[in-house]
């Protein structure tokens, strides 16, 4: 198998779901005293909203134009990927992506960004999950108790920790299936790009292993600002086409599926779930540790770790599907 180095306040809240396509855009402020409320809330509003566009996408024709966001339980933007379908995997990619194949999704919604710091500690706060294993990361003895580092990817924590992350927050892993799609696909195109940003490699615009990175295998000709974790709206230009950043590098992302080397030669065409059960779950997308070369952030690479296991390199995003 091909492995990677995994080196209660009175509030008015505005809810900014959705723009629907040929409708009026409108804030919802609804007052709360009551923090279970007010998730509950966001939640349902984000959910209708969410279901409201893409029927007047649907009833608009192809030419509707989507603004897709939607903000979570937990404060969280997250961007609208349409259904349709998309070339998986990479024909000239490691064994473990081949074959390319066409799969078909149902609209979703996925985290704009990796799950911070501040984000994760407000589940641990609140009962919803544990703390990560360490506090520290590769280069800052503080990392994940330090606000200076609120806005950084949360790391060390393991898949069951990211999924119980997810459930807390009203959502779950993405599939494997839904991770690439959001990471490479370009609907307008379509087309799959190598990298979230393009075909076209630029060192600057994601945080890999570089000139920066005290790593044997880094990149002394690329710079892309950090030795270690970056904060998770660093690269606007490294965004994917559905506007997520850091699908390539920061930190590996878990998502929901089993890993199976040979997946991809019996995969269903139509909403891939993964395998049955195996003994480890996929990680997408490279991390700063990752490289040398580009390889190690392309969007369809793919590998896989213990669900136990956590890293200062593993982080993770969390999905929604749309309810019908």
């Amino acid at each position: 198998m091909k492995r990677y180095t995994l080196a209660a306040m009175s509030l008015s809240i505005v809810v900014l779901a959705c723009v629907i396509p040929g409708g009026a855009t409108s804030p919802v402020a609804i007052p709360t005293t009551d923090p279970n409320a007010l998730a509950t809330i966001i939640v349902g509003t984000a959910q209708v909203l969410a279901a409201q566009t893409v029927a007047a996408a649907q009833s608009s024709g192809p030419t509707a134009t989507l603004i897709p966001d939607m903000i979570d339980a937990s404060g969280v933007p997250m961007r609208l990927v349409p259904a349709g379908t998309f070339m998986m995997g990479n024909d000239n990619g490691n064994d473990d992506e081949k074959p390319a194949h066409l799969v078909d999704l149902p609209d979703y919604y996925i985290d704009k960004y990796e799950v911070t710091n501040k984000q994760y500690a407000a589940c641990v706060s609140g009962g919803g999950c544990t703390p990560p294993s360490g506090t520290s990361s590769y280069t800052r003895p503080s990392y994940y108790d330090n606000s200076e580092f609120d806005e950084f990817p949360v790391i060390n924590v393991n898949w069951n920790q990211a999924n119980a992350y997810c459930f807390w927050a009203g959502g779950e892993l993405p599939t494997e299936a839904q991770w690439e799609k959001a990471a490479g696909w370009n609907d307008l195109e379509q087309k799959k790009y190598v990298y979230p940003w393009g075909n076209n490699f630029n060192g600057s615009i994601v945080n890999f292993c570089d000139k920066n990175c005290t790593l044997d295998w880094a990149d002394k000709n690329s710079d892309d600002g950090f030795a270690d974790t970056s904060p998770i709206m660093n690269y606007p230009n490294g965004v994917s086409p559905y506007g997520a950043y850091d699908m390539g590098g920061n930190v590996w992302e878990w998502v929901n599926d089993w890993y199976s080397e040979t997946y991809y030669q019996s995969s269903p065409s139509s909403n891939p779930l993964g395998p049955d059960s195996g003994e480890y779950r996929v990680l997408r997308g490279g991390s700063w540790g990752s490289g040398g070369t580009d390889v190690s952030v392309r969007s369809a690479i793919r590998t896989g770790n213990v669900p136990t296991n956590s890293s200062d390199n593993l982080g993770f995003r969390c999905a929604r599907g749309i309810s019908p």
